[in-house]
Order: C-alpha cells, then sequence, then structure tokens
C-alpha cells in the first residue's frame, strides 16, 4: 500500500510538473529543429493572400473589432459566453465580413466558440489577434525599455502564441482573460497587431532617454539606419514572436504594429505640429524582415473621418477635392498613408458612433464623432469604405461590433461616476456607441418608444394634472420618459415641463419665458413646434460653465458665480474637440460648443419605417413624448440615483443621491399662475441591469453593402 502511494505521488508530482512547465511556462522541447515552418496568410507587394486548397488568393480584409463589454460588466471581466460568441460569429459572416479583430488575450469562451464555429463550417471567419500594451504602464514615468513595457510584452506575446496554438492555461489575473486554451484556432489567424494606440510622449520620452538603443538585429526582423529606439523596440518584439512560433509551432503568421495619426511617419507644418501637439512618429519602414520571413508583414492604422484631421490645415485645402469635387481630407490622408508604404496597409480602427452626444465635428464630410443617427452611422461606415479600398488599402475593419456601456468619452467623463458606467446606457458619451449591435434597455423590448403609439402608458404613470394637460413619466437604464397630454393641442402651443432634482439649487422662476413656479426647478423642457424646441438649465447648474468655461469664454468660472436662485436658465451646450486658432490665426480662439439640449423630432421604434435613432419627441395628436438621456439632467450615476452636488460648492463635480424629482406641466395661456409641481419617485435600479440585443439600422445597410 506505502508502495502504491509512492507510486500515485510520484505519478501526480509528474504530472504537475508537466502541467505548469507546458501549459503555464511555456517550456518545450524542439524535436524537429530543421523542419521548415509554413503559412496561410502572406503578403506581396501591397496586397494580402491566403492559401485556399493549396492556392493563394488574394485577400479583401472585411472585418469587425471586437470588444469583450456587456451591459453591468466591465470588459476585464470577460463576461460575454461561448453560445453568445458563436451567435455573434454567424451575425457577423451574415453581413459579409470574413474577419475578426481583438485586442487581447480574452477569457477561453471566445477561443472554443471561434474553433467551434469554424470546425462546423466550411466557410470560416478569420482572426487578426491583438497584442495589448497596459495602458497605465504607457501613461506612467517609464519609458518603453522599462520591463513593465518591453519584458511585458515579449512574455505576452508567447502566452498569445500558445493561446492561438492551444497549448496554454492561464490563471486568474488583471491583465487579460484566463482560462484553459486547448482549442488550435492558429489556422484561422491571419496575424498579429503588436500594441494599441501609441502614446505620443511615451515614444519620444523613449526616443531621448535612450538615443543610442535604435539599432536592432535579429533572426526575423531588423532595423534600417533611420529607425529610432522606440521602432527598435518593436523590432525586437516582431522579430521575438515570430522566433517563437517559428520554432515552437514550425508556422508563420502576418504581424503588425499598431498605429495611428497621433504618431503617424509624416511631416507637417511648424503651425499644424503645434497646434496638434505632434511630437513624435513611429514609421514601420524603418522595420524590415529577413529571409527567413515567409507570411509578411502589414502597417495597421487606425484612422477616422475626424480626428485628428491635419490635412485640413496644410496649405491650400482645395487641393484635397475629390473626383466629385467635395473637399475630402479623410480620402487624402488615406492615399497618403498608401503611398508612404512598401507593405500592405490595412485600416484596423474605423466608423462613427450613433449616440446623441458628440465630442468633434468632421466639416468637411459631416462624418462625426457622434450626433449621427443609425442610418447616418451605416452611411458613413459604407463612405468610409469605399475610400479606404479607393486609396489602395488592403481592407478595413470597423470599429466595432457591440455598443459597450463602460466606455467614457474626455467630453463628459468629468460628469460622470466611472466606477459605475457599465450599469447604465449614457446616450451623451458616443465612446459607448460605435457598435453595430446595440444593447437596449428591457429584457425583450424597452419600457417605452417614443412614437406616438401611447398603449404602453397607464393611468399609473400620471404624475401630475394641470386643468386640462397631464403628465406621465417612466424610465429605465437608457432614458427618462414624459408623456404629455393636452386636450386639443397644436403645435403653436408653447409647452413648458419644469424639473427640480437637486436641493442644493434652482429658481421658482424662469425670467426666459417669465414662467412661475411652485418649486425651485433646475431645467425646464420647453416644446415649442418640431424645430425649436429644446431642454435648458438653470445657470448655476450649468456643467458647461462650471467645469469649461476657461475653454469657452476665457474666463474663469469662478468670477461672478451665479447666484444660487438665479432666474436665468441657458441652453445646454457640450465641449466638442475642436477648437479655431489655426482657422482664424487667433491664438486665443475658444473652444467649440454644439447645443446638446436641443431636441430632435422624430420616431424613435427601431422597428418603425421611418425610425429615426436620434429623436428625442413625437407629436401625436393630443399626446407629445419625450425621451431624455439621464446625462443630460445632470445624472452622473442613475443606476443609484446619483445627480451632481453643487459646482461651487464643491469646486467641480461631486454627488449626491436622490430618491425623487418634482416636475410639473405648463402653457404659454396660464402664465400668470404658478406652474403646480408632484413627485416623482426614483429608486434606481443597482447592478440589476436589463437589456436586450438589437442589430442597429446600419448593420443591415453594411450586410447589404457587403454581399453586394
Amino acid at each position: 500500500m506505502k508502495k502504491f502511494l509512492i507510486i500515485c505521488i510520484i505519478i501526480i508530482s509528474l504530472f504537475a510538473i508537466y502541467e505548469i512547465m507546458f501549459y503555464r511556462l511555456g517550456i518545450f522541447i524542439d524535436f524537429e529543429p530543421n523542419k521548415e515552418p509554413t503559412t496561410f496568410a502572406k503578403t506581396q507587394g501591397k496586397e494580402i493572400y491566403i492559401n485556399k486548397n493549396g492556392n493563394y488568393e488574394k485577400f479583401e480584409i472585411k472585418g469587425v473589432d471586437l470588444g469583450a463589454g456587456l451591459p453591468g460588466k466591465f470588459a476585464t471581466d470577460y463576461a460575454i459566453d461561448k453560445e453568445t460568441y458563436k451567435r455573434w460569429f454567424k451575425l457577423i459572416q451574415e453581413m459579409g465580413a470574413n474577419t475578426i479583430r481583438v485586442y487581447t488575450i480574452l477569457g477561453d469562451d471566445f477561443y472554443n466558440a471561434f474553433y467551434e464555429y469554424n470546425v462546423e463550417n466550411d466557410n470560416p471567419l478569420y482572426l487578426i489577434h491583438g497584442l495589448w500594451v497596459d495602458d497605465y504602464v504607457q501613461f506612467s514615468s517609464r519609458d518603453a525599455y522599462d520591463d513593465e513595457f518591453l519584458g511585458e510584452m515579449l512574455y505576452d506575446s508567447k502566452i498569445l502564441v500558445d493561446v492561438l496554438h492551444g497549448n496554454r492555461k492561464i490563471s486568474a489575473n488583471d491583465k487579460y482573460g484566463n482560462g484553459s486554451y486547448l482549442k488550435d484556432i492558429s489556422k484561422w489567424t491571419i496575424g498579429y497587431i503588436l500594441g494599441v494606440e501609441w502614446e505620443d510622449v511615451t515614444v519620444q520620452y523613449t526616443n531621448k532617454m535612450h538615443p543610442d538603443k535604435n539599432t536592432y538585429q535579429g533572426k526575423y526582423m531588423y532595423t534600417t539606419e533611420d529607425a529610432t529606439p522606440f521602432e527598435a523596440i518593436l523590432a525586437q518584439v516582431g522579430d521575438k514572436i515570430i522566433e517563437y512560433e517559428t520554432k515552437r509551432y514550425k508556422t508563420q503568421k502576418l504581424v503588425a504594429f499598431s498605429n495611428w495619426p497621433t504618431t503617424d511617419p509624416f511631416d507637417y507644418s511648424l503651425e499644424v505640429e503645434n497646434y496638434f501637439r505632434k511630437i513624435a512618429k513611429v514609421d514601420v519602414e524603418h522595420i524590415k524582415t529577413t529571409d527567413k520571413v515567409i507570411s509578411g508583414t502589414f502597417a495597421s492604422y487606425h484612422i477616422y473621418p475626424y480626428y485628428p484631421d491635419y490635412l485640413s490645415y496644410e496649405g491650400d485645402i482645395n487641393q484635397y477635392k475629390d473626383e466629385n469635387g467635395n473637399i475630402n481630407t479623410y480620402l487624402a490622408y488615406l492615399k497618403k498613408v498608401v503611398e508612404h508604404h512598401s507593405i500592405p496597409v490595412l485600416i484596423t480602427e474605423f466608423g462613427v458612433p450613433s449616440s446623441r452626444g458628440m465630442a468633434q465635428k468632421d466639416k468637411n464630410t459631416g462624418r462625426n464623432q457622434g450626433g449621427m443617427s443609425e442610418t447616418e452611422q451605416g452611411e458613413a461606415i459604407i463612405s468610409c469604405y469605399n475610400q479606404i479600398m479607393e486609396a489602395g488599402c488592403a481592407g478595413g475593419i470597423v470599429f466595432t461590433w457591440q455598443d459597450e456601456w463602460f466606455k467614457r468619452t474626455w467630453n463628459t467623463m468629468n460628469a460622470v461616476d466611472l466606477q459605475k458606467t457599465p450599469f447604465w446606457s449614457d446616450y451623451q458619451t458616443n465612446e459607448q456607441y460605435f457598435g453595430l449591435l446595440s444593447f437596449d434597455p428591457g429584457t425583450e423590448k424597452s419600457v417605452c418608444y417614443v412614437d406616438g403609439d401611447v398603449s404602453e402608458w397607464k393611468e399609473e404613470d400620471i404624475v401630475s394634472k394641470n386643468k386640462d394637460m397631464s403628465l406621465s413619466m417612466k424610465y429605465d437604464e437608457k432614458f427618462i420618459y414624459f408623456l404629455v397630454n393636452k386636450a386639443n393641442y397644436n403645435e403653436q402651443t408653447k409647452l413648458y415641463i419644469p424639473i427640480d432634482t437637486t436641493p442644493k439649487t434652482g429658481s421658482n422662476y424662469c425670467s426666459n419665458y417669465d414662467l412661475k413656479l411652485e418649486k425651485n426647478a433646475d431645467f425646464i423642457i420647453v416644446i415649442d413646434g418640431k424645430e425649436n424646441s429644446r431642454v435648458q438649465v438653470q445657470e448655476r447648474y450649468e456643467i458647461l460653465r462650471a467645469m469649461s468655461n476657461r475653454q469657452v469664454t476665457g474666463e474663469s468660472a469662478y468670477i461672478n458665480i451665479p447666484d444660487k436662485t438665479t432666474t436665468i436658465f441657458k441652453n445646454i451646450n457640450l465641449l466638442l474637440q475642436t477648437a479655431t486658432p489655426l482657422e482664424t490665426g487667433d491664438n486665443t480662439a475658444k473652444s467649440e460648443v454644439y447645443e446638446t439640449g436641443k431636441l430632435i423630432y422624430g420616431n424613435a421604434n427601431p422597428d418603425a419605417a421611418d425610425f429615426n435613432s436620434l429623436a428625442d419627441f413625437c407629436i401625436n395628436g393630443d399626446n407629445i413624448e419625450i425621451k431624455l438621456p439621464w446625462g443630460l439632467l445632470n445624472f452622473s450615476n442613475p443606476s443609484e440615483m446619483k445627480i451632481h452636488d453643487d459646482y461651487y460648492e464643491n469646486y467641480g463635480v461631486e454627488e449626491i443621491q436622490i430618491d425623487k424629482m418634482y416636475v410639473g406641466i405648463g402653457t404659454e395661456e396660464n402664465k400668470e399662475q404658478r406652474i403646480k409641481m408632484d413627485e416623482f419617485k426614483l429608486t434606481g435600479w443597482g447592478r440589476n441591469v436589463t437589456y436586450h440585443e438589437r442589430l442597429k439600422k446600419s448593420y443591415y445597410m453594411v450586410k447589404e453593402f457587403w454581399n453586394k
């Protein structure tokens, strides 16, 4: 018995050692050191080729970026299960896409799903896989030669190769997914994109700190004499990932290094470089492959039509007119990138968000970063892809497959609780709405659709009555909804809906419209026909003034602070990325804003033929339906009913919690009387989010386009 136990312990120990060495440390013995590697994907000139049935065929990449987020979850929760992935793969392929791009090592459900999907289908989906670099390392005081940058990239590259070949087990960690990666999906993996959108300061800091480390000579990659120290780092990582895969698995894949306009390889005028703070360049033409590489390399760029539009400020803008006579700096820039490179150029991110909030305007072609309906999103994606291919690229990858509630945007992130973003859908944050797949509130359908059909409204939804009018309300994870019923309503009648949220500020009189109110209101919804309706905010509670006044007006917000009971109500504006000094020659020119409180008329029901995803209100006879995003009313976290506190008491945004608001309804005719305001209770939903999937209008437009 004792011998048996010893033998069992030895066997278990040997198995554990093997498990650790093979699956967790990546230690292996090369039994075929002289075997020549193979590849199913290779480049020739500026084209990518795929081996199909023994023949290499030119392959135009029609791709979709795939994120890791779900409502109620951060991306790093890796909460998407295998069956969801398989269902999504089918929808993606039916749309006409042939490639998926992911950014980092996901949970093992993704790889198991990808394997099963392709095994079960004669026409496989292909994969381009990213190697992630931690944002915290990039934005730290360390340069790229630091072990947490270069060292981690080299270490993670081996793990990635093993994951794709089904030879890794990863324990729970704070970097990427975990699980048992035992399915070999390498046969469908076209290549790697190493790195992320490089932080220009990190690139330049690395170059300045290590001027003598600007060369690298490897077995598979080397640098030219023009290379920078940062480019030498990239060459080393690319060389080592090819070497590891070649030695262990006797195969090679395409390799690219992530890039974007911020670190593009071009020289610009001093004026443009100063304005955009263009301080660093990354040029993969300085990284070459030896004759031992049988696959190839390509140039990967994230290029959007709206940012940064360097060419709009370079000389005579009329030189960038397209064949239709329209100024198109996007197409011109794409051509500039393709002409620069001797290898295939793949646009690995492009697209526009179908969000209500906007961060930047594309002044030449109108493909903005937000403020685009789902139909406009589809049109923009199609026009971008056409221009990507017209420029001579090897394909394009749409950003992105699904909306992601956890995302943030620079011009709204100071207004929300960044630890709670997954628990509500912030329609003012454009970064959340790049997807072709929407997550709408409600398990099967939303609690309300602003479409003129009031059948979902019940008697118990009525909050306030005023003579021949009533106001009803309800809410979900994305909107707060209002229904006004006004007897004998006509569009010439102005309607006013005062809203009191915070006990800290507000006014019981609105001098803009000579309105008398029963309580101190913070907002006024003004319904003034289809073209002139809006939400306005009491000046003291205007976040743009409190947080961005110096950028917009040049003055501190703490000069002439509005009184807590000021009677002035202001339009609600949102800051844009674009400012105007280069256009006017005035270095004191202020940041641009746009009126985000302006209400758009239309039908917001996705099933309607005239569906407009941006519609805020709809009129049908005596009924007016309205939906407002939570962020427009200064909610920082509606899942817990947290709103902004007084900005001037706290020198910025702090939260307070509320459990009710007061609302009322009035018209021009009864302005002599104070508008009665009644209580509407708020309870929130915590982390218990509800949602259902919906393919956007843009999905069907791209599907029709790619399947022609």
